[in-house]
């Protein structure tokens, strides 16, 4: 008997261990296993939402015209400072070129190419960042330029061999033996469609986003987010990598302003996926742009995040914790209390134009949410007298509809291929050629 009672008494411990380590493991790893989500494709399981008022001031008076919505266009810029972004520098530092080569007789003699550092500060040393640019060569007055940040480095968005490698970066290095093979030249060639576009009479910009952050959370030690704290007055968690994307944006705009080759009324900012995030924001900061082009973007770029539809702010803050600012964290489980959504950023660029792209199969991105987002974005193009889509409903694959704000759905995957690039020369011709 007593050595039943004891067996007992070391089983009840055991149980009480047991009992305690599942308390301990529930509260250090619950948030953990909460953030493992369901993901949701199902359209009917979407549920309601409703949307913040873009047209409403924060006193709660409706905007009833241009003079109301400078200042409720300055409320929702703080807003998505504040809770998504972080701020995007203003001051400029003691930004400077350098034009480190020129080919006159670019890709066979079709284009001029020119290759510029930039660089931040008053130095001539990092950190800068290093652009291409490639113009028609046969063109008697400035031209419209095409800009955006690039995934593997400037080698990798044509095989012309006269590009300069970006060989101070290890992480594009493809690690074998030979050194041509490190970097390979026109990797995303398809992306860029260079010839299409010079061909068509405009311009490419690009430079390497990792010239201003590397992309992975530990970027910001060795980005510009450190290395122009002190220039810029802003410390590294006041801003996030998306805002640092943009604001190099930017900075390539200021050497475009400053090139009379190039008509910088007529530079429109574009780009895929994350780094279709960055350029929104660049336009809403920016008016300098004149128009913007969001290739899915996605969460937290063009798709509404209110939607429980592929990925929500809860995923995306899981696997780029430096894409956002600390305080976007705190919508993951959320996003109904997140004062604004992406219709807000979207209604930014007005009234410039807009246009909105997504894929067929890139459902992560959310194409309705995309659509909508644009859709919920006209109220504010109507009070310029700007029409938006014009239509109710998504239309049909691989049709553009819209004006001043466009839209349109591609067959296939997460991509910027030449059926986009051909409907935003089209859009850029109908929108901007007028300008002068």
């Amino acid at each position: 008997m007593r050595n039943y009672k004891k067996a007992m008494g070391l089983n009840m411990g055991g149980i009480a261990k047991i009992s305690f380590c599942l308390t301990v493991l529930l509260l250090c790893w619950g948030p953990l296993l909460q953030a493992q989500e369901e993901f949701n494709y199902d359209e009917s399981k979407v549920g309601a939402y409703t949307l913040p008022a873009v047209l409403e001031l924060s006193s709660g008076r409706l905007v009833s015209g241009n003079k109301d919505w400078k200042k409720r266009r300055t409320e929702i810029i703080k807003l998505f400072e504040d809770n998504v972004y972080g701020k995007f520098p203003k001051k400029r530092s003691n930004i400077h070129f350098e034009t480190l080569k020129i080919d006159r007789h670019a890709l066979s003699g079709r284009a001029i190419s020119k290759q510029v550092r930039i660089y931040f500060t008053k130095e001539k040393k990092q950190p800068y960042m290093d652009m291409i640019l490639y113009l028609p060569a046969k063109v008697t007055k400035p031209v419209p330029v095409f800009i955006g940040l690039n995934f593997k480095g400037n080698q990798s968005i044509d095989g012309d061999s006269a590009i300069m490698l970006s060989e101070k970066h290890p992480e594009l290095l493809k690690y074998t033996k030979a050194k041509e093979q490190q970097l390979i030249r026109g990797e995303q060639a398809e992306r860029w469609e260079i010839d299409t576009l010079i061909g068509r009479g405009f311009g490419v910009a690009s430079a390497y986003y990792g010239d201003l952050e590397l992309d992975y959370p530990e970027g910001w030690k060795t980005g510009i987010r450190t290395t122009l704290k002190e220039t810029l007055a802003i410390q590294p968690q006041e801003w996030s990598a998306i805002s640092a994307w943009a604001w190099g944006l930017s900075r390539m705009m200021d050497y475009l302003e400053t090139d009379q080759q190039v008509n910088k009324k007529q530079v429109i900012v574009t780009g895929h996926s994350r780094l279709g995030k960055a350029a929104l924001w660049a336009g809403a900061n920016d008016t300098r742009f004149a128009a913007v082009i969001s290739n899915n973007s996605g969460e937290g770029g063009a798709a509404l995040s209110r939607r429980w539809f592929g990925e929500t702010i809860n995923r995306i803050n899981t696997n780029f914790p430096h894409w956002f600012v600390d305080r976007y964290k705190t919508y993951n489980n959320n996003a109904t209390a997140l004062p604004v959504d992406q219709h807000m950023l979207l209604a930014l660029i007005a009234p410039r134009p807009l246009y909105v792209a997504s894929a067929t199969e890139d459902l992560w991105a959310d194409p309705r949410g995309e659509f909508l987002s644009a859709k919920n974005a006209e109220p504010v193009y109507s009070l310029f007298h700007k029409k938006g889509l014009g239509v109710v409903d998504m239309p049909a694959t691989d049709t553009s509809v819209g004006e001043t704000v466009r839209y349109h759905i591609r067959t296939g995957k997460h991509n910027i291929l030449l059926f986009d690039w051909l409907r935003y020369i089209d859009f850029a011709n109908e929108n901007l050629i007028k300008i002068k």
